[in-house]
């Protein structure tokens, strides 16, 4: 691993938070993700499911966790089993984990290896009269491909049809959505990474420079800030590309008179950050360009001040719309005769504000949570508000990472340059 030990006591509260919403006599199931294939005998990075991360810190495939609070042997409360080395795999893979490591990093003291894991669940769902099971849920997912998780569910119920099943993601969502003091550090460090990216960034653009180009500068820092990457596919947009909301083919050149949208976050510790900063490629933004600017600044700068415990998403977008239609009359792109009289169901600022201001931040870019969860302390949101004007070749957005605290909103990001003039002043040196 890249990053620094975060210590197993971050995955034991996870795991006793988890265990407190389980019915009586109930086992839980959680397993790694797969590790994906390409072509030939190539294969993608392993990234690591989030909920199994969360409970058990473990970053490795072929990984499994039971959790059976209420069995009567205290040493099969919690059982994890990990993928058992040997020199093979050693020589060509590299080192994996030791039960004696594996220990450490989860906090969990029975460790089997993975190859006993069909063995250990039979004996223990005689005693069990429900079994969680763990699938991906989330209101975005498009999944085409089957998954462990998939595959394992239809195995449970062929081999064991007559126990009672339930699932583990509308927990996950309960839980995962406050972050602990901790997880707010990773998602801090991760944030701090993005910002030392994006002022290696104002250094760099200028007229001519590709957009791969830039995105090769946020690898650079990232990586050597024991960063993995980004935490999601960057896009970097300049001229109309910036009107694409999730443009990432990143070849066009960046011209003068442009602007350069660049959406982007580093993954620090399998937590992520979600940054958009929209720049002038020259340098210094023309004067349509700046009243768009400061639109979508204002929209943000008063959003963020909604990101307040006991509000609700579907409030908080009602009113984000309300402030950018007031802006988009200011810049002449509504009539305000027209939105007096528009449909409600049909807002006339989607014309030129289509997307949602906000969303869950965590171990995921897009993070679980329920949408109809009055606002908590402790939950972390996007604020990105943008303005895309197809025919003038002007998109803006701009995002900050939002912790709700009792005491109002805190930005995670507030050292980033976000004021026009600052990031005008910092690009020209």
């Amino acid at each position: 691993m890249k990053h620094h030990p975060i210590g197993q006591e971050l995955f034991v509260h996870n795991r006793r938070n988890f265990c407190k919403q389980l019915k009586p006599a109930s086992l839980a199931v959680f397993h790694s993700n797969d590790v994906m294939p390409t072509n030939a005998d190539g294969t993608m990075p392993f990234r690591q499911n989030s909920d199994l991360f969360y409970l058990t810190g473990v970053d490795q495939e072929e990984s499994i966790l039971l959790l059976f609070p209420d069995h009567k042997e205290q040493r099969l409360q919690e059982i994890l089993f990990v993928r058992e080395t040997n020199d093979h795999i050693l020589t060509w893979e590299g080192y994996k984990l030791t039960k004696e490591q594996a220990q450490e990093v989860s906090g969990i003291k029975t460790i089997y290896w993975t190859h006993q894991f069909e063995q250990i669940l039979n004996s223990l769902l005689f005693e069990a009269k429900r079994v969680y099971l763990n699938t991906n849920e989330h209101l975005r997912a498009v999944v085409e491909v089957e998954t462990r998780d998939a595959r394992f569910i239809k195995w449970m119920q062929q081999h064991y049809p007559l126990h009672k099943y339930e699932r583990s993601a509308p927990i996950m969502h309960q839980i995962r959505a406050i972050k602990s003091e901790k997880e707010v550090e990773l998602v801090q460090e991760a944030c701090n990474i993005t910002e030392k990216a994006f002022k290696r960034l104002l250094g760099f653009i200028k007229p001519g420079v590709m957009e791969f180009e830039i995105e090769a500068e946020l690898y650079h820092e990232f990586l050597r800030n024991r960063s993995r990457g980004p935490a999601y596919a960057p896009i970097i947009a300049s001229g109309q590309n910036a009107c694409i909301l999730h443009y990432v083919e990143n070849s066009r050149e960046c011209k003068e008179g442009d602007l350069v949208l660049m959406d982007f976050g580093a993954e620090y510790a399998n937590y992520a950050a979600d940054l958009t900063r929209t720049v002038p490629v020259s340098g210094k933004f023309t004067k349509r360009q700046r009243e768009v600017y400061d639109s979508v600044l204002t929209v943000m700068k008063t959003a963020t001040q909604m990101l307040v415990p006991g509000n609700t998403l579907d409030q908080y977008h009602r009113f984000v719309g309300t402030v950018m239609e007031n802006e988009l009359i200011k810049l002449g792109l509504l009539n305000e005769s027209d939105v007096r009289n528009q449909d409600p169901e049909k807002p006339l600022y989607k014309k030129y504000f289509m997307h949602g201001t906000s969303h869950h931040l965590g171990l995921d870019v897009h993070d679980v949570g329920n949408k109809y969860r009055p606002f908590e302390e402790g939950m972390i949101f996007t604020c990105e508000p943008g303005i895309y004007i197809w025919e003038e070749n002007i998109g803006v957005r701009l995002e900050n990472d939002i912790l709700i605290t009792k005491n109002g909103p805190k930005d995670l990001m507030q050292s980033i340059p976000l004021e026009a003039d600052e990031i005008e002043r910092l690009m020209q040196g």
